[in-house]
């Protein structure tokens, strides 16, 4: 199975009266966001299931990701990929869903710089999962603990959109 993680674009600041979970995107950041889509289309990526945090502005993405991948199926929202989840809680949802061709994973970091290196089987690697980048693993078995493949990492810097 082909794994896709995309971190949400960039968002607007925490302000006071506003709960994080309203956070919306900014128009840079849906724009970087829309370029780095682009190239990843091009590169091949079409998720045949799209996983996203319920919050306003991951919803915000996986609209975005739709758009550009032409997905046509339901966004599935999952607590999975919310803040607070652990990457043991989103490799269980991923298992769920193991008869998939390719999953777009939405959603936030801590949780995404973490859920990277657990998914590679390398707890202790270190990742630098920028807002509105985009991660391929490779996966082919589903047991207790994965061993995934990273094929690519891309960011919106090397999609030149800063």
């Amino acid at each position: 199975m082909e794994l896709y993680l995309l971190r949400h674009g960039a968002a607007e600041d925490a302000g006071a009266g506003t709960p994080d979970a309203e956070r919306s995107l900014t128009g840079d950041g849906r724009r970087k966001l829309k370029n780095v889509l682009e190239v990843a289309a091009g590169a091949g990526v079409d998720p045949s299931l799209i996983l996203t945090s319920p919050l306003k502005r991951a919803l915000q993405t996986a609209e975005v990701a739709r758009e550009v991948f032409k997905y046509k199926n339901e966004l599935l929202r999952t607590k999975a990929l919310a803040p607070g989840a652990t990457p043991h809680q989103v490799w269980d949802e991923i298992r769920v869903h193991r008869d998939e061709r390719s999953l777009l994973l939405i959603g936030h970091n801590p949780l995404f710089s973490e859920l990277s290196a657990y998914l590679l089987g390398a707890d202790d690697v270190q990742v630098d999962f920028k807002k509105g980048a985009i991660l391929r693993v490779d996966v082919e078995h589903f047991s207790a603990r994965p061993k995934g493949v990273l094929r690519w990492y891309l960011t919106p810097k090397l999609a030149n959109c800063e």
